[in-house]
């Protein structure tokens, strides 16, 4: 029985062709009975003649109870082949009678095909069948170590790139001075407001550039990891080949789901802001603060649900709208399970790269011309040259470590889903070379 298209149900029916055979198998006629055999089921033994006929039926015409081999002789065959629901006379080894040859409670012999299903194949870094959240992980951060050349390649040279824009940037265009205000009792009206303007003109910039890094960072790593799967691996330049029609798609995804981002926030506060203007400032900020909090709600919902476009869209090849309706349709039912494996990707990429980036900043603080102490004292007017270059290291060495780990979770959730619901194992298979996966075959194994 075929409960989703690809995966059979473990014990659901005996496989084609396959009955109980309630007979056993064949023993010699001068085979001694039960009663006969010392210490078996605590009775005594007994003398042979007065428990047996002189006339005795043929041979190869009844079958030892419990199915074992006398002394010298060769344990009963097995059935005819494993399947997914056979199983012994009787129920499984141990029950009913029908203990197989390693003893009761044994899964062998008897049991060939009932003590669990084969491992599934596995051409590439994930087994083709649906993943646990440790086999996702695991299936990240095996891309990275397997095509680490690849990989780190992709993750170094798009974090270099990005990363010197935003150093010449900050040291070129942003002026130091005016960001010293803030930190200025003192200072005038006009000078906060310039100082204002000038770390939210940073922050935009930096963050457009990062996210331009990410995208391609992720084009390219979610080829690699689609590829990774299939155990084939991918050169940098065919990755870019395979992703570069896509590229800008991608882009118009990304800022598309960050404007709904930013619309549900702006109207959840807008109510909020009124009220405040109006003149009720205690319910107005009170009404500021709960509008924005249900906002994120929403726009988290939102997020996770358009989480799987990405591979969608670069995998599939398809549009930015049919890419978000394919990741709400793979995400439907299972938001719970997309957000908690998303969230724990996050942490453990962001926690094992500030292993690494919060070290850079304190040994750039202490390289600038303030010290360290200085450099805390001073927090953002401390943007020299010395501080921007260490610390863009740091960020340089985390970057390649979270965009890895971050684009191959996405890519391997979206082939699980893919999975479970559209049976996307068998065009895995075929696409890398194996025969006879599939639902009978023998490295099937039931979906969850």
């Amino acid at each position: 029985m075929n409960d989703t298209p690809g995966w059979a149900s473990p014990g659901s029916a005996p496989s084609d062709g396959q009955k109980p055979d309630a007979s056993g198998a064949a023993e010699p006629a001068d085979r001694p009975g039960p009663a006969d055999q010392p210490g078996q089921a605590g009775q005594a033994p007994q003398d042979p003649g007065s428990q047996w006929s002189k006339e005795q039926p043929p041979p190869a015409q009844w079958s030892a109870p419990g199915g074992q081999a006398g002394p010298g002789q060769a344990p009963p065959p097995p059935p005819p082949g494993p399947g997914w629901g056979t199983q012994p006379p009787g129920g499984p080894a141990g029950h009913g009678g029908y203990p197989g040859p390693g003893g009761p409670g044994s899964y062998g012999g008897w049991g060939s095909g009932w003590g669990g299903p084969p491992p599934a194949a596995k051409p590439g870094v994930i087994p083709l069948r649906p993943l646990g959240v440790g086999e996702i992980l695991d299936g990240a951060v095996s891309t990275m170590r397997t095509y680490w050349r690849t990989v780190l390649g992709i993750s170094l040279t798009v974090a270099v790139l990005t990363e010197v824009i935003v150093v010449l940037f900050q040291g070129l265009v942003l002026d130091d001075s005016s960001t010293q205000a803030l930190n200025d009792p003192s200072a005038t009206l006009s000078e906060l407001s310039r100082a204002m303007g000038d770390a939210m003109l940073n922050s935009t910039v930096v963050f457009v550039i990062s996210l331009v890094g990410t995208v391609i960072a992720t084009a390219l790593l979610t080829t690699v990891t689609s590829r990774a799967v299939l155990g084939k691996p991918v050169t940098i330049g065919e990755a870019w080949r395979d992703a570069r029609p896509q590229v800008v798609k991608l882009f118009g995804l990304i800022c598309l789901l960050l404007l709904i981002t930013a619309g549900i926030v702006t109207v959840g506060a807008v109510p909020g802001i009124l009220v405040s203007v109006a003149g009720s400032t205690g319910p107005g900020i009170a009404l500021t603060v709960l509008g924005i909090i249900g906002a994120g709600i929403v726009a988290l919902w939102l997020m996770i649900r358009f989480s799987l476009a990405s591979p969608a869209l670069m995998l599939e090849k398809q549009g930015i709208k049919k890419a978000m309706s394919r990741s709400a349709k793979l995400v439907r039912g299972t938001w719970w399970r997309i957000f908690g494996i998303q969230l724990l990707a996050t942490i453990i990429a962001n926690v094992v790269a500030s292993i690494i980036v919060i070290p850079f900043t304190f040994l750039a603080g202490a390289l600038s011309g303030d010290g360290i102490t200085g450099w805390l004292n001073s927090g953002v007017g401390s943007l020299g040259w010395t501080f921007l270059i260490v610390s863009g290291i740091g960020a340089v060495i985390g970057s390649m470590i979270t965009f890895p780990i971050t684009a191959g979770v996405t890519v391997l959730l979206y082939i699980d889903q893919r999975i479970r619901r559209e049976a996307l194992d068998l065009e895995l298979a075929r696409a890398a070379g194996l025969q006879g996966h599939g639902s009978t075959a023998p490295g099937a194994t039931a979906g969850s």
